[in-house]
């Protein structure tokens, strides 16, 4: 028979409950005590049955990540980063995470959040892709579950979140794309509820404007966030009699899929027309031409988010609850005049 919380007690000549809550961590155990206890039960290889731990505390251990998509998108370079930051730094702090896809804002997602809700199946949730106006923000705040969340609606609820700047990020890349010589720029979009889709268009008709050039809405165009959508959206402006030179994405799939599409219009990107993206994916890199993009920092940024999550289920103070990111620009190939 393996050892058990009772020899541990024994050794140590400490009740099986002072030995249990110095292993679960709870701060009615001193320190010291708790030290003594888990290096005692290392020593005597004890390995507590994370069943019971759970059913103790009440705790499933597990954080909940409910991926926004109409199809499985593990395969797109943006959830692939954010889901490994999120899973190495749950693991790094004893947690599981429990991934799920739903269609984005259909009954299937809501069903799965108020699921893992009243069935406790998740400590917390990790939320992306935010509304505007967002009813996930709304319910998980009304039940009281913790959550955090990159990007931040209108909603009113206070909880921790990321954000990335994009407005005045696009501004500069809009510059930029105007110091090259480009002068008849295409916006392709996302969602219109999307924050990311607000921000990120709101910047591109500032930066239009602080280059004297009038906003044409027959070059804007809202799509999926995916290369097919970017590819079908660039294939309508590249048709038209007075084609854009220039490409602005609201992320770097569909900056890939516009990449696809001028190639196959003939048009030379990175000389008679020129791409930009946003997220700095690791493909951006690769691409032909290599994509310029706005970078944000992907894997740290879920790294940040789990650990606020964390101290949010834990009761911890968190030292900046709503933290701003700046994204780098990425000048490459495909907006250089060559």
């Amino acid at each position: 028979m393996g050892i058990t919380i009772r020899d541990v007690a024994k050794k140590l000549n400490l009740s099986i409950t002072t030995v249990s809550r110095a292993l679960d961590g709870y701060s009615d155990v001193a320190q010291e005590t708790r030290l003594r206890v888990i290096e005692t039960a290392q020593q005597m290889g004890y390995t507590p049955n994370r069943a019971a731990r759970q059913l103790r505390r009440q705790r499933s251990d597990t954080i909940g990540y409910i991926l926004p998509a109409n199809a499985p998108r593990f395969s797109d370079p943006f959830y692939s980063e954010f889901i490994s930051g999120l899973g190495d730094e749950a693991a790094e702090n004893s947690y599981d995470l429990l991934i799920a896809t739903a269609q984005s804002g259909q009954e299937a997602e809501q069903n799965a959040y108020q699921r893992w809700v009243h069935s406790r199946k998740v400590d917390g949730f990790v939320v992306n892709r935010i509304w505007q106006s967002d009813w996930r923000v709304r319910f998980l705040d009304s039940q009281h579950v913790p959550f955090v969340t990159l990007e931040r609606s209108s909603d009113p609820a206070d909880c921790p979140s990321v954000q990335v700047e994009s407005k005045k990020s696009v501004i500069a890349l809009v510059n930029h794309i105007r110091e090259k010589g480009y002068r008849r720029c295409a916006y392709i979009g996302g969602p219109a509820h999307l924050v990311i889709h607000a921000d990120r268009f709101e910047g591109f008709v500032q930066g239009l404007a602080s280059n004297q050039i009038p906003l044409d809405p027959a070059l804007v165009v809202n799509a999926d966030l995916t290369s097919a959508g970017g590819y079908a959206a660039a294939k309508r402006l590249l048709w038209l009699p007075d084609p854009p030179d220039a490409f602005v994405c609201i992320n770097d799939e569909t900056a890939f899929g516009v990449l696809h599409a001028a190639r196959e219009a003939g048009r030379i990107v990175g000389a008679d027309l020129a791409v930009a993206g946003f997220d700095g994916v690791q493909e951006s890199k690769y691409s032909q031409p290599t994509l310029t993009t706005l970078d944000q920092p992907l894997y740290d940024i879920a790294r940040q988010l789990v650990r606020m999550l964390l101290a949010v289920i834990d009761e911890q103070p968190i030292s900046e609850r709503h933290v701003i990111v700046q994204p780098v620009l990425q000048i490459r190939e495909s907006t250089e005049k060559r």
